[in-house]
């Protein structure tokens, strides 16, 4: 099939952006910043908005304006993160989280491109500008280097009110049967690659006890009990099982007890909802070590209330259903 002379510029921005996003992401992964790697101010905002600058300059100025500025970086960076799946540079988690970073800043780029370069009518001067767009990133992360990432401590919360007594409700969080699929419905978070809770176990009750909390694909947590206040409180200290969780089931970016990201504590709270009625909560600390927590946060929030909120709904199902004894110790996480 022919190509139209006419999209020759359109594909060879689309060529040198997706060259210079792959070289990017080497650096950045094996280069100066190993440390912070893709989750730094320098990759997530710095090379998206050479991505935009590199699409601009090479699509002509006479071309429709949304194509120049919006559908040149756009197709540039969905071109690098398929890319960047096919080849397993990242996984589909990674991918989600940063795409629309990614598609925010390439626009801005474009957009600051052409407004400094277009005015000018040498194109020396317009190859000068975007080649500095272009390596602005690459300088900056040494600097980025020099800074600690800050620890930003998160609460997340869900409530759900269940009609049931307390009694029952308690027996249904200190231990947890085998949840199925079906049990937990679909969402998001599986489709990108989180895994479902599977079940969890006790050793035995009150102050001390150790909770095992077994999730899909091999992955564990440690829940220490610090605060057993039978009916009412329910609060212990989480350790991921690193021995347990294989390497490729979380990308290294979103690891929970990794550098970046790890969940610290998890509680359950029973309250008084009218007669018969409980109201439980959960709650969990996290902590996020990022350049950029105030966006990580965003999708570490939405993913822990989700998860939260899907096992307060077998909670609610198992403590209300017909068959619900309390002698059957059933729970969620």
């Amino acid at each position: 099939m022919k190509i139209a002379r006419t999209r020759y510029p359109f594909l060879l921005a689309l060529c040198l952006g997706l060259a210079y996003s792959l070289f990017a992401h080497f650096f950045f992964v094996n280069g100066m910043l190993p440390e912070n790697g893709l989750l730094s101010w320098a990759f997530l905002l710095g090379i998206p908005t050479g991505i935009g600058a590199i699409s601009a300059h090479f699509t002509p100025d006479n071309r429709n304006s949304m194509r120049r500025i919006v559908w040149a970086p756009f197709w540039t960076v969905m071109t690098f993160l398929c890319a960047a799946l096919l080849f397993h540079l990242e996984g589909m988690i990674c991918v989600i989280i940063i795409f629309p970073l990614f598609l925010v800043m390439s626009t801005l780029g474009a957009v600051l491109y052409s407004t400094i370069a277009d005015p000018r009518p040498d194109q020396t001067d317009k190859t000068l500008v975007v080649a500095a767009f272009a390596l602005l990133p690459f300088l900056a992360a040494p600097l980025e280097n020099q800074f600690n990432n800050p620890d930003d401590f998160r609460r997340v919360e869900n409530t759900i009110e269940i009609n049931a007594p307390a009694a029952v409700v308690w027996q249904h969080i200190i231990r947890v049967a085998p949840i199925q699929a079906q049990d937990l419905g679909h969402s998001l978070i599986d489709d990108i690659g989180f895994p479902r809770p599977v079940e969890a176990t006790l050793t035995h009750e009150g102050v001390g006890s150790v909770r095992h909390a077994t999730f899909e694909r091999g992955v564990e947590f440690i829940e220490t009990v610090d605060e057993w206040v039978p009916l009412q409180r329910l609060s212990f200290s989480i350790v991921p099982n690193t021995a347990t969780i294989p390497p490729t089931t979380f990308d290294e970016h979103v690891i929970v007890g990794g550098r970046f990201f790890d969940v610290l504590r998890g509680t359950y709270e029973l309250q008084p909802a009218g007669p018969g009625r409980t109201r439980l909560v959960l709650h969990s600390r996290q902590r996020l070590s990022t350049h950029l927590n105030w966006y990580a946060g965003l999708w570490t929030g939405y993913v822990m209330s989700e998860i939260q909120g899907r096992i307060l709904a077998v909670l609610k199902r198992r403590c209300e259903g017909p068959a619900v004894s309390a002698s059957v110790p059933v729970a969620g996480f």
